[in-house]
């Protein structure tokens, strides 16, 4: 594991208050994009999600029968993630809050699903930010981690309407022969790297992105008629393995 520096965030907290001061928390998803990895990690007893805030995934994850979940982040507002647990009938307390760093967290605790989606391509390093995730498994445990794919549609999307949040991402980290040759190093097993979901495309919720979102929303709709799994229009990529 190497040491983190600053060099290698490529986004600050202030641009997550910023992100999060326009997100809508809402209830969580009947379906979620990587279903078809549920019957595999509904096995687990404990839960952790990498940038978890607000919690939207652990209490997914709770409704699916794991009882033990934990967010962590480095962004945290309890009473949004307290808001989130009434609002979808889950008893207060039950997601627990990790408020840290995740490249100064350590724990005893191991966990048997370790977690993230949209974290990952956010740091310059992703084999350390990867082995960060491998070092919470648990000695049976099963990482999940989802990467959105802007090598493809998405990314020309966000290129031509904000590139703002293009510049915010390592787009290096959504190679799959790149993925591949990390996790190879870590002799973990049934090892899965691939493109999963059907095409969308989607723009940040910021003000300066209100009057685009409809036309953007309108193109995703149109290329759901090609539901084609490949680098220009699945919209993650998906990286699952277990200890």
């Amino acid at each position: 594991m190497t040491n983190n520096n600053n060099d290698n965030n490529i986004t600050t907290q202030s641009d997550w208050q910023d992100y999060w001061k326009n997100y809508r928390f809402d209830r969580i998803p009947d379906k979620v994009v990587f279903e078809k990895y549920m019957p595999l990690l509904k096995q687990g007893e404990s839960f952790i999600e990498i940038g978890g805030f607000p919690g939207i995934y652990a209490a997914y994850f709770y409704k699916q029968g794991i009882t033990d979940v934990t967010i962590l982040d480095f962004y945290m507002d309890s009473k949004i993630v307290r808001k989130l647990e009434k609002l979808n009938h889950i008893p207060e307390n039950t997601i627990q809050c990790i408020n840290a760093d995740f490249f100064k967290f350590s724990s005893d605790k191991k966990y048997d699903i370790v977690f993230s989606s949209g974290f990952v391509e956010h740091f310059h390093n992703t084999h350390d930010v990867i082995c960060r995730h491998i070092d919470l498994l648990s000695e049976n445990g099963q990482l999940l981690i989802l990467i959105p794919n802007f090598r493809g549609l998405n990314g020309l999307i966000q290129r031509w309407f904000d590139k703002d949040n293009l510049n915010a991402h390592n787009l290096h980290s959504m190679e799959i022969p790149y993925l591949q040759e990390i996790i190879q190093t870590f002799g973990l097993k049934d090892v899965r790297i691939e493109y999963i979901g059907k095409p969308m495309l989607w723009l940040e919720p910021k003000p300066e992105n209100k009057g685009k979102q409809k036309l953007v929303k309108t193109l995703s709709y149109a290329i759901k008629l090609f539901p084609f799994k490949g680098q220009f229009l699945s919209p993650f990529v998906a990286i699952y393995a277990g200890k």
